[in-house]
């Protein structure tokens, strides 16, 4: 048989050599090719300016704010029971109806409770009676008495029965107010404002004042209550502002907050702080006319504790950090950028209040700070002359001219 031939180890790592040098070539060949650097600019992607998108160091209103979550509590909650014994005979309200106070709510069998008083009555008239004859006898006794015709003991006798026939009397008109209460009882009213919840106890039930279960829960939805806790690091602000009888205005928002549910004020706050968390607890009361909060309802809380009037407002998108700390890029006149350190007051996410490092007026890079140092060369893009992003406060006040 003829002998197989194969390739020797050195011609096999020289022709993989070469294959490897041509694919390189060829990636080379169709590599592309970087554009010719221009002088005066070494700071862009490819030598020229950075292309950068600007902001303009706004003024207006700029409100301080504490955020914190919040549920929200009816100020009154009352589950609605019998005070009396009987049968569910009627049922005057519809589930989830606003009530005032002292509306009738429901109805239990009188009838028990009409016998009751009568036998009451009665027993009072029986002994209202006996009391008018023994005073009538007591008289007599006294005219006799006088004339010395009666001994002493038969007039003390007569008056201590008198004393007795007017604490029975007593006693039997207690009973009477008594079997009357019971009576009024049978008819349950609304004991506060409040819209109802859903019916527990049907007609024709036997209820009972030692029942745990209510027939309707009664929630006080006009004013409401949020309740929310703050950090003790946040507390003098707001603890200045109430020892100096000031109104702080509370806001509800929604859980995204995209929509402000209400408004209302500061109410009270707590005597102590939680050691457990750091935390006090604060309570803010609201009118909720429209009753856009809803009893145990999350919501988003911003207590305003300080407006700051004609601040100095920047988009926080234009705010750096590094190692010099905070810092901003400021456009020249020349189209280059300074570094400038600042001083942030506050931020309520879109934008920030700045105490000291800029000034009105001033343009600032918003977008495209990653390419930037001192002294680079820029080219605004993305703005029409004269339509610079602007702070919210200063749009605002704008809008508000």
């Amino acid at each position: 048989m003829p002998e197989s031939r194969s390739i020797s180890r050195p011609s096999r790592s020289w022709l993989i050599a070469l294959i490897v040098l041509l694919i390189a070539l060829v990636a080379w060949w169709l590599w592309p090719k970087a554009p010719e650097q221009k002088p005066g600019g070494d700071f862009g992607p490819w030598g020229g300016p950075v292309p950068v998108r600007l902001t303009e160091v706004g003024s207006g209103d700029f409100h301080i704010e504490l955020k914190a979550l919040g549920t929200v509590t009816a100020l009154n909650t009352v589950n609605v029971r019998s005070r009396v014994d009987g049968e569910l005979v009627k049922v005057f309200f519809e589930e989830g109806q606003l009530v005032k106070a002292g509306d009738l709510l429901a109805q239990i069998d009188p009838r028990p409770y009409q016998v009751a008083l009568q036998q009451a009555e009665g027993t009072l008239a029986q002994n209202q009676a006996q009391l008018k004859n023994a005073e009538i006898d007591l008289a007599r006794y006294q005219g006799l008495f006088a004339e010395d015709s009666i001994a002493k003991q038969t007039l003390d006798t007569q008056q201590a029965l008198v004393g007795q026939y007017k604490g029975t009397v007593k006693s039997n008109q207690a009973a009477v107010a008594d079997a009357r209460l019971n009576l009024d009882f049978t008819r349950i009213r609304a004991p506060i404002t409040g819209r109802l919840g859903l019916r527990q106890v049907d007609l024709g039930n036997l209820v009972r004042s030692s029942d745990t279960t209510p027939l309707v829960v009664i929630t006080q939805v006009e004013p409401i209550a949020v309740n929310f806790t703050l950090p003790e690091k946040d507390l003098p602000p707001v603890l200045a502002k109430v020892r100096d009888n000031q109104k702080l205005l509370v806001q509800a928002w929604d859980r995204g907050e995209q929509q402000l549910l209400a408004e209302g004020e500061l109410h009270s706050l707590d005597n102590q702080i939680d050691v457990a968390t750091g935390t006090v607890k604060l309570k803010g009361r609201f009118s909720n006319s429209g009753e856009q909060l809803f009893p145990n309802q999350f919501v988003n809380v911003r207590l305003r504790v300080e407006t700051r009037q004609q601040a100095t407002l920047i988009p926080s998108a234009a705010v750096q950090f590094g190692a010099r700390g905070t810092f901003v890029f400021v456009l020249g006149a020349d189209d280059k950028v300074q570094l400038r350190d600042i001083k942030v007051g506050a931020s309520d996410g879109a934008t920030s209040l700045i105490d000291s490092g800029v000034k009105v007026g001033e343009r600032l890079v918003l977008e495209g700070t990653d390419k930037l140092k001192e002294g680079s060369q820029v080219q605004v893009i993305g703005n029409e002359p004269g339509a610079l992003a602007q702070p919210q406060g200063q749009a605002a006040q704008k809008q508000g001219a």
